[in-house]
């Protein structure tokens, strides 16, 4: 998951974050540590992030 990289590009602190997309400080803290999360929480943060869920996930294909 690459929720603290997007986060950082965006220029986005994670109580911004939090805001944005009313997922919960620790839920987002938890996130980025154990990169893993519920679909509905990652649908809402690619929203605020503006992109993909794959990009999201960091998953690329050939």
């Amino acid at each position: 998951m690459r929720l603290k990289e997007l986060r950082l590009q965006k220029g986005l602190s994670v109580p911004q974050l939090v805001e944005l997309s009313g997922v919960p400080r620790r839920t987002i803290q938890d996130i980025e540590k154990n990169d893993n999360c519920k679909l509905d929480t990652a649908i809402k943060l690619a929203d605020v992030l503006e992109v993909s869920l794959d990009e999201l996930a960091g998953r690329t294909f050939p």
